[in-house]
This record gives C-alpha cells, sequence and structure tokens, in this order.
C-alpha cells in the first residue's frame, strides 16, 4: 500500500479549495450597487436649547481653577514622544494584503498609500542624522517654532476617480452585473463618501497636533502674556481647512478655550487671489499639464502595467464589466478613503503588498514630479511661504515677490512680526513646494525618480512627507556652547533634516544645527535665485526625468 505525504495531501486540499473558488457561483449584483448614499446629521431644524441645557458659565459651581506651569516637553522631557505604532492610526482598521498569512511579518499597509497615510514619526537616520531628535540639544533652549501643516484626513476630491468607480459599478448594475470571490461584496457596495471634508479621524489627527504642540512648546505662551496679546494662526477658506486649523487649536488651547485664546486668520482660497497657502491660483504654468503637472502623467503611465496580477485575478471574478488600470489605482484609493472615513475597507484585502509598494511608487512619482524637485514651478509655488517664513525671522514685512498677499502681509495685526509660536495650514501639495523652495535636498538624495520602476535610489517617499497632518517645523534656538549661541533647525514630521549639503557655511552638526544668521542669509539667497514670474509665466519645456531643483530651465 503506498502511503500519501502530509505535505501531499495538503497541497491537494488547497489545489481543490482554490478552484472550488474560482468555480462559485457568482451573485447578481443589487440594483443599487455603486450608488452615492450619503447620511444626514444633526436633525433639520434642531438645535441645543441653552435655556433648557444652561452652559458652564450660567450653572456657576466650576471648583478650583487654578493652572501650573506650561509644559515644556522639547526641553525637559528625557525621551521624545515619537508617533509611531498602531497609535498613530487609532481607530483604523487595516487588514494584511492579499495572500499575506497570517504567520508572515505584519506589513503596514498604511504606510504605503502616498499623500492618503496618516502621518507617523520619520526617523532622523533616514536622513543622515542618526543620533538627532526633536528634543533641544543639551545646553539648548527652544526660543521661538514655526509650524506649516497640513489637513487631516479628508473625503476625496469631488468627482475624482473614487466617485467615477462607483459610478461605473451602477452603471453596470443595469446589465446584470455579477461578482464571486474576493468581489462578492460589491454585490451591495455603494459609494459612502463626501467631499473634500475633514473626516471624524482627520479632526482628531489635527486636535492631536495641537496637543502634541502644546506639550512640547507651551512654555512660548509665555511671550504673548508678557506683549498683552494673543497668537495668530493662519489658515485657508475651504471648509475642510478652517476646521483643521479650529480642531489643532482645540487641542493645543482646549474647549472651549480655543474660541477666545488664539485669532483664526482665514484666507481666501480663490482663483486669482494671492494666497501662499494656495499658490497655484496664481502661477499659471502649475495648471499646464505639460508643466505642473509631469508627475501625475508619469503616475499614470507606470499604473498601466504595475496592477497586472491582481486585476487578472479580479477580472475573473466578475461579469458585465472588466477593470482597467485606472480601476485598480481607484480601488486602491477606496481602500485608503474608505479606511480614513469609515474605519475599514473591504477594498484593502484585493491586493498585495506588491500592489501597496506599486500604490507608494505611484504617489512619489505624482508628487516628486508635481510638487518636488522634478516640478519646473514647485519653488516658485513654495516661495510665498519661504518669504513668509524669513520674514518671521528678520522681523521685515516681505515682498510682493511670489503668491503672497501683500494687504494681509503689510499689517501687524494680521501678520505679526514677533510671535514665539508660528502655525500655518495648508494643503500637502503646498507643504512640499515649500520644502522644495527652502531646497532642504536631503529629503531627495539621489537620482529623479525612474518612471519605469521603484529603484530606491532617492530618500523621497510621498507617505513621509505629504501624509495627512504632515507638518514642517522650524526651530529657533538659544544655545550657550555653540558660537553664534542663535541656531536654526528643521524637521519634517519629527525627523532632524541635515542642512550642511544644501546651505552653504552650514556645518556637519550631528543634531542638524546651523547657526541663524547663517540660515537666514542662505535663505534670502533662495528667494532671490526663485523667479516667480518666469517660473509661472514663461513659455518653456520641461520632461520627467530631471532634476530641476524645483525651477524652472532656462534653455
Amino acid at each position: 500500500m503506498q502511503l500519501v505525504s502530509t505535505a501531499a495531501l495538503l497541497s491537494a486540499l488547497l489545489v481543490r479549495s482554490s478552484a472550488a473558488a474560482d468555480d462559485s457561483a457568482f451573485v447578481t449584483a443589487a440594483p443599487n450597487a455603486g450608488a452615492a448614499t450619503s447620511d444626514a446629521y444633526p436633525p433639520e431644524g434642531t438645535s441645543v436649547d441653552s435655556a433648557l441645557f444652561p452652559p458652564e458659565s450660567q450653572v456657576g459651581f466650576p471648583g478650583p481653577t487654578a493652572t501650573g506651569v506650561q509644559p515644556a516637553a522639547i526641553q525637559t522631557a528625557v525621551e521624545y514622544p515619537y508617533n509611531r505604532g498602531p497609535t498613530n492610526q487609532f481607530p483604523l482598521v487595516a487588514p494584511q494584503p492579499h495572500g499575506n498569512s497570517a504567520t508572515a511579518d505584519k506589513f503596514d499597509i498604511t504606510k504605503y498609500w502616498g499623500n492618503l497615510s496618516p502621518w507617523y514619526s520619520l526617523s532622523s537616520a533616514d536622513y543622515g542624522l542618526p543620533d538627532a531628535n526633536p528634543l533641544a540639544p543639551q545646553g539648548c533652549s527652544v526660543t521661538q517654532v514655526h509650524l506649516l501643516y497640513r489637513h487631516g484626513a479628508r473625503y476625496p476630491t469631488s468627482g475624482a476617480a473614487p466617485a467615477k468607480f462607483g459610478d461605473k459599478i451602477a452603471n453596470a448594475t443595469k446589465d446584470g452585473l455579477k461578482v464571486r470571490g474576493d468581489l462578492e461584496f460589491l454585490s451591495d457596495w455603494t459609494y459612502k463618501l463626501g467631499g473634500e471634508l475633514l473626516t471624524p479621524f482627520g479632526r482628531g489627527q489635527e486636535f492631536l497636533l495641537g496637543l502634541q504642540h502644546r506639550q512640547l512648546y507651551g512654555h512660548l505662551l509665555k511671550n504673548f502674556t508678557e506683549q498683552g496679546r494673543l497668537p495668530v494662526f493662519r489658515t485657508e477658506s475651504q471648509d475642510r481647512m478652517v476646521k483643521t486649523t479650529q480642531n489643532f487649536a482645540a487641542g493645543f488651547f482646549g474647549v472651549p478655550e480655543y474660541l477666545d485664546q488664539v485669532s483664526i486668520e482665514i484666507l481666501v482660497e480663490a482663483s486669482g487671489v494671492n494666497n501662499s497657502g494656495a499658490p497655484y491660483y496664481v502661477c499659471n504654468n502649475s495648471n499646464v499639464e505639460s508643466l505642473g503637472y509631469i508627475g501625475s502623467t508619469v503616475a499614470s503611465q507606470f499604473a498601466n502595467n504595475a496592477f497586472n496580477a491582481t486585476l487578472a485575478r479580479l477580472n475573473s471574478q466578475i461579469s458585465g464589466l472588466t477593470f482597467t488600470p485606472t480601476d485598480a489605482v481607484a480601488m486602491l484609493q477606496l481602500c485608503s478613503y474608505e479606511t480614513n472615513a469609515l474605519g475599514y475597507s473591504a477594498f484593502c484585502e484585493l491586493f498585495s503588498e506588491e500592489d501597496f509598494l506599486n500604490y507608494e511608487y505611484f504617489y512619489d512619482l505624482s508628487f516628486y514630479y508635481n510638487n518636488g524637485p522634478g516640478s519646473p514651478v514647485a519653488a516658485a509655488q513654495g516661495k510665498a511661504y519661504l518669504q513668509e517664513f524669513v520674514a518671521r525671522f528678520t522681523g521685515e514685512y516681505p515682498e510682493a515677490w511670489s503668491a503672497l498677499n501683500e494687504t494681509y502681509d503689510n499689517s501687524s495685526t494680521y501678520f505679526p512680526l514677533n510671535q514665539s509660536i508660528y502655525a500655518d495650514a495648508t494643503h500637502e501639495v503646498v507643504v512640499l513646494d515649500a520644502l522644495t523652495a527652502f531646497n532642504l535636498t536631503a529629503l531627495f538624495n539621489g537620482p529623479p525618480l525612474s518612471a519605469t520602476e521603484n529603484r530606491r535610489e532617492n530618500s523621497f517617499v510621498a507617505s513621509k512627507l505629504v501624509p495627512f497632518a504632515t507638518h514642517f517645523t522650524v526651530q529657533v534656538l538659544e544655545c550657550a556652547a555653540y558660537q553664534p549661541t542663535k541656531q536654526m533647525r528643521f524637521l519634517v514630521n519629527d525627523a532632524v533634516v541635515p542642512v550642511a549639503d544644501s546651505h552653504a557655511g552650514c556645518p556637519s552638526d550631528p543634531n542638524g544645527l546651523c547657526a541663524f544668521d547663517t540660515v537666514v542669509k542662505v535663505l534670502q539667497d533662495r528667494i532671490n535665485e526663485i523667479d516667480f514670474d518666469y517660473d509661472c509665466f514663461a513659455d518653456y519645456k520641461a520632461e520627467a526625468g530631471v532634476d530641476y531643483n524645483g525651477r524652472a530651465p532656462r534653455s
């Protein structure tokens, strides 16, 4: 009698199981599959009745209200509170990729969603400073902090790929769409996402970001107490931008204290209006496809062959339509957006680890060539924030050589020059434009990104630099052991960025420090170098595969 090995038996069972899954009966999609749905809250015509539910100020009896000293963890803590591990995505549920076994090392798909990833703390070692961290170096104290941060997680842009995918499913149901296997959930799936508003998770991201900065830099509020004035925090007029700043302020100052402890300045974001937070509205070439969207074009070309294996598998499980590379990207975006908005998405489990790596590179290409050094208009668009930061460093109002709004930036009311804490909210594209304008080349170290494959030769990764709630921080410090004692350094999502190779006169300091006056001089030279009018309005050509340092080519 011939014995059958355990391995052979298990192999046969797996083959039969796989065949059974492939041969499973198709399920006909419900008539409303793919349709857009939404909920309404609060109920129409309702509001809180303050006569029945009076506020704290009317109830009284508040108990003891003595305050303590402001936190200053940036210079008192023995360890930095990094935002790593599952806490950066709580309470989202992110499953393992398709095909990964339960015993395999966990693969965090949220770190491969490009600009749709939740932010997490980066390592200074990734950029060449293994011994640096955000805490003030020994013998130093932080005297001023400048923060440029992105809004939190949001719904997709109206009419973007996820909504179009919903329309495609809805249209296919009219002719009898059928699904099976991994796609069976599509039989009654509906499009549940709104348009561009902050999600609950996004609001929480900004609240925690504000809380984090109060814990780190609360001691700098003393400056405002001494001056007898409130801080001015800036944002743009889009709803998600206003709510971003309000939630950040609520985390920083508390609720309802933020309502009367900080002045929130809202700049109009609209076509033809100068605004450092939305420079693309006054930079014509940023809206020319061959100049401002080089990355979008290259990313789409890359996607054409990036998901072939998965598309073949999914197309074998659907009848009534054929998925394309565009659909693959749309479903990956639905994985990201639904998780950020609804807490979980069944789309995530459709894709393999390789798919998520390619999805990230899709965004790497897009942002490197749209808003990074591979873009001929990135530095011009980031110039406004560069000018505003330098103006705050020097105490002199900026000149209108860019997208900045001179009406506001020439006013001590709307553009104060003597704050110890600055916080400006903007979009991820503008954060990256600013990093390019500041010439922080360590973030883009390596050759230009390949249009055809991820060669992993460049330090740039979109999910690290432009995720939801990303933030660019400038610390101004007094360091007794340094000469001169006034120093400055740059951080992105808690990683200290070295400047020795990009900012002339800055040493190779293990903490990323450089003399304040030296940095200011380098940035002033950079302002003069960036020709906003030429880069944004001249007639020239540009292409992928080139590191333009964010500047338009002259020949």
